[in-house]
């Protein structure tokens, strides 16, 4: 029941994000936002404060993380309208007038703040529209993250912790899961960190979700190889960060996130047994994902992970392209795909 519980909570903030990315007025676009907001924040800081601070000693590393690290919810309340098309003036007031507050409750300021700066061009004069406006957003932006806050920290807190527990009590089960789906965001584009950040996720969890979007990585360049998707820039690119080729993974959408799945989910399997763990939320990406963990695992036993999870992307990634190539029906499959493409 914890481990329905927890996949459960996961699949359902997952359903809600990605309808909110199709559905919602220029959801897509301020989703690029909150995902630029955590690449902005939290890989800063995972990667400043945990390695170079916490691992390596270097104190003016560690600030610099540290300080990074508390801006997420300026970062969304800023870069959510910014991407949406927001006055770039507006866009930082709403920022501003947010820090402090979390990622989540930034983003949510950040979209309200794109439809208050359209009413503020549309009704307010020339020449005291930037009063009013800055006036009136820096009020709203900061109201909607002290109204929503609480609400926000405790249902996140409780898919969190939901997922947490699951991964304790049932570690290789909740890895190949979780991994897979993890993996399949962190392709998709969806932001597998943004979401990781949005559910604070840390210890057993975010270091499955770590593990398998680096071994997922693996996977990607050999179904874009042996498919013959992209050049080599592009193979390189969709295994070092797949939201540079969102074009040409949403075009091959089966084979990608198929393999993905089973990459990902064998590679959180790897992670869950030999008990990786990470406190860095919002690190699903290939590179952090690879780097990170250092910060917070034995090192030796932590390579031996990254490798086996390599081999194991190598050989999703392997298995499930000659099953598209060699099948009718994965012929078919590819022959529609590049047609789109």
């Amino acid at each position: 029941m914890l481990f329905i519980k927890g996949i459960g909570c996961l699949l359902i903030a997952l359903a809600i994000f990605s309808a909110f990315s199709m559905k919602a007025p220029k959801g897509d676009k301020a989703m690029n936002g909150l995902a630029g907001a955590a690449v902005a924040t939290f890989l800063v800081e995972a990667l400043f404060k945990y390695i170079g601070g916490d691992l390596l000693g270097i104190s003016f590393l560690g600030e610099l993380g540290e300080v990074a690290g508390g801006m997420g919810g300026t970062a969304a309340a800023a870069l959510v309208p910014l991407m949406m098309g927001a006055n770039p003036v507006f866009a930082v007031v709403a920022g501003v007038a947010a820090s402090g507050s979390g990622i989540l409750p930034g983003f949510i300021a950040g979209y309200a703040a794109y439809y208050i700066s359209q009413l503020v061009d549309r009704y307010i004069p020339s020449g005291i529209d930037t009063i009013i406006g800055t006036l009136s957003l820096a009020a709203a932006s900061r109201a909607i993250t002290t109204l929503t806050a609480p609400f926000i920290t405790a249902v996140i807190g409780t898919i969190g912790n939901s997922i947490t527990v699951a991964a304790d009590q049932s570690p290789l089960v909740m890895g190949f899961v979780l991994g897979g789906i993890m993996k399949m965001v962190c392709t998709s584009p969806l932001s597998s960190m943004a979401l990781t950040a949005m559910l604070d996720l840390k210890g057993l969890p975010m270091g499955i979700a770590s593990v398998a979007c680096f071994g997922g990585a693996f996977s990607n360049g050999m179904v874009f190889r042996s498919l013959g998707i992209g050049n080599a820039g592009q193979i390189l690119a969709v295994m070092l960060e797949p939201l540079t080729q969102a074009d040409l993974v949403t075009k091959n959408a089966i084979p990608m996130y198929s393999c993905n799945f089973f990459a990902g989910g064998f590679s959180g399997m790897i992670a869950a047994s030999f008990g990786i763990i990470s406190n860095a939320p919002g690190t699903a990406s290939p590179i952090p994902g690879m780097l990170v963990p250092f910060a917070f695992n034995d090192p030796v036993k932590l390579c031996i992970v990254l490798a086996l999870s390599a081999l194991c992307g190598v050989a999703c990634g392997f298995a499930g392209s000659m099953l598209y190539r060699k099948t009718s029906v994965g012929k078919m499959i590819i022959r529609k795909t590049c047609a789109k493409a």
